[in-house]
């Protein structure tokens, strides 16, 4: 059944195996839409094209600045991240529920953010 099934896009593993509507590797426990798989998106994809942009559609890649576009709230931190604070060095990764930036904001450390909530600089 596995000679059916391709390999996970993240790691290449060929131990894949079928979950519901979801293809899932074991090794790495990456999860992915066959049809996903089926377009190639790129590894940093979340749209369809497989080409990550920002709020107001410009084209992010690897190493960008951004700047945040409104204040968001951050998990036991009084104040949150102001609209207006720039991130610099970002990098693009498939992440969970939508954060596809993986970065270091000053003066709160490593996090992810969602493309819809930054601006290239």
């Amino acid at each position: 059944m596995n000679e059916n099934l391709p390999a996970c896009p993240e790691c290449s593993g060929a131990y894949t195996y079928e979950m519901g509507a979801l293809l899932v590797c074991p090794e790495c426990g990456h999860e992915w839409s066959p049809a996903a798989a089926g377009d190639s998106v790129s590894e940093a994809g979340s749209g369809g094209d497989g080409v990550v942009r920002d709020a107001v559609g410009n084209v992010l890649a690897d190493g960008d600045t951004v700047t945040v576009v409104k204040t968001l709230k951050v998990k036991g931190s009084p104040s949150g991240i102001k609209a207006g604070t720039k991130v610099r060095n970002i990098r693009l990764v498939d992440g969970v529920d939508g954060h596809d930036i993986d970065c270091k904001v000053e003066g709160f450390g490593p996090m992810q953010l969602k493309s819809s909530v930054v601006k290239k600089a």
